[in-house]
């Protein structure tokens, strides 16, 4: 079966480039991106721009015009994002031959250094300014990060096509008993304000220049609670994320209130992660990059260290607080 993503050969892609006003000079790199396809793309006279081609049906139209205003509004309150280039029409959405597509101007950097105080403290002070920026108008076309539904279709895809026979018993027995807990976790804690978060704020979407971090690809832009934006940034043992949370939240709270009652959701949004990412992946698995990226999902031993990362998520769901 093809994949839309197949028709995206050197020649096509550089093509459709220029049709969007520019003048590439034959020089293409694929950068890391599955969910969607993403190049740097080399342009005569002029530095090179970064063009990334949406996966067909995912994102309608207004979620994505909603993921690029908001990188728009973050950037006009000198926010270090980079939003799409407004193109001569001043929209930022291309769409060119079947694909919609956004260029951006080619930003480099290194990960941060997660060990370090001074680069958590950074974080902090900035995502707090950008959960300031982004409050104000919501998403209309893009789910809640917390809300269960996805985790479902996830665990109904995984456990119809993917699971090995010999570990259907208890995958059932185990995914049903986090069903449960993880809903009346999420509904003990409906009364969290929600606002518009970046939804993947981890490591490889950050980028460490000028001794500040950088935020990229909002894809996953959603409507949630602000420590999703937080948890994923901590490491180690409880005590020691116990630590950098605190580090994060003292420059966080200098520009925008924490409701500290939000704490209680981070093992919730870790299980809602860990489900949605096995489930992305078997969404995916007929994309032709997939399997050679990942050769080792869909394997026995894969989905038995699923089963026990969700065992020990449950018990962490049925601990009474994420702090010790």
């Amino acid at each position: 079966m093809s994949h839309a993503f197949e028709f995206l050969t050197p020649d096509f892609i550089l093509g459709v480039i220029d049709d969007c006003g520019y003048r590439t000079d034959g020089h293409l790199m694929p950068l890391n991106s599955y969910e969607n396809r993403v190049y740097q793309v080399g342009i005569e006279d002029a530095e090179p721009i970064i063009a990334k081609f949406y996966r067909p049906d995912r994102w309608c139209d207004e979620a994505i015009q909603e993921e690029h205003d908001y990188c728009a509004d973050l950037a006009f309150a000198e926010l270090p994002v980079v939003p799409p280039i407004k193109h001569s029409l001043g929209l930022t959405l291309h769409k060119k031959k079947g694909f919609r597509i956004a260029l951006f101007e080619r930003k480099g950097g290194r990960a941060p250094e997660l060990d370090k105080e001074e680069h958590l403290r950074k974080l902090g002070r900035f995502l707090g300014r950008i959960h300031v920026a982004g409050g104000g108008r919501t998403f209309l076309h893009r789910p809640s990060i917390s809300n269960l539904d996805y985790a479902r279709e996830s665990i109904s895809i995984v456990r119809t096509a993917f699971i090995p026979d010999d570990l259907q018993l208890a995958y059932d027995s185990l995914i049903t008993d986090v069903d449960t807990v993880l809903g009346n976790r999420l509904e003990e804690s409906s009364s969290s304000k929600e606002i518009k978060i970046h939804g993947d704020c981890h490591l490889g979407n950050i980028l460490w220049r000028d001794d500040a971090p950088h935020f990229v690809d909002f894809d996953d832009a959603r409507m949630g609670p602000s420590v999703q934006d937080l948890w994923m940034l901590l490491s180690g043992d409880i005590a020691e994320q116990n630590i950098q949370l605190d580090w994060i939240l003292e420059e966080y709270t200098e520009f925008r209130d924490f409701d500290y009652r939000e704490i209680s959701l981070i093992e919730p949004l870790r299980t809602l992660r860990l489900i949605g990412y096995a489930g992305w992946m078997a969404k995916r698995w007929t994309d032709p990059a997939f399997p050679l990226a990942f050769p080792w999902f869909n394997s026995q031993a894969y989905w038995e260290k699923h089963i026990l990362e969700l065992r020990e998520q449950l018990s962490a769901l049925q601990e009474p607080e994420f702090r010790s």
